[in-house]
């Protein structure tokens, strides 16, 4: 349904979820910041490890999930023109598919 309110629950812990996803990546970037030497074949080692690989593309999941539903909610609330509203859906929503298809050309190495 493109212009009802009608997710409530499942949405709410599914924003939450994306949210607690996000906090544990930026808590393990953060000590590799703190930890890890800054020089390139340190980040290239951290990088080509494959859990590393998947936590981040995990992550730039959870970041795309996370925002459609954000700004889905948004849409509903302020765009009452229902064309409007599915314009914007369908420009956001092909957005993130290409942020998330490069994120997997950069992380894994798919060229």
């Amino acid at each position: 349904v493109i212009t009802g309110a009608h997710y409530g629950l499942t949405d709410w812990i599914l924003q939450r979820l994306t949210a607690v996803i996000m906090l544990a990546y930026s808590i393990f970037f953060l000590f590799v910041l703190a930890v890890m030497p800054h020089d390139y074949e340190t980040w290239r080692m951290i990088f080509h490890n494959n859990f590393v690989r998947a936590a981040t593309q995990l992550t730039a999941l959870a970041i795309a999930y996370h925002a459609w539903i954000g700004i889905r909610d948004v849409c509903m609330d302020y765009v009452h023109f229902v064309w409007g509203r599915v314009v914007a859906y369908l420009l956001f929503a092909s957005w993130l598919v290409a942020c998330v298809i490069y994120s997997f050309m950069i992380i894994w190495g798919v060229h």
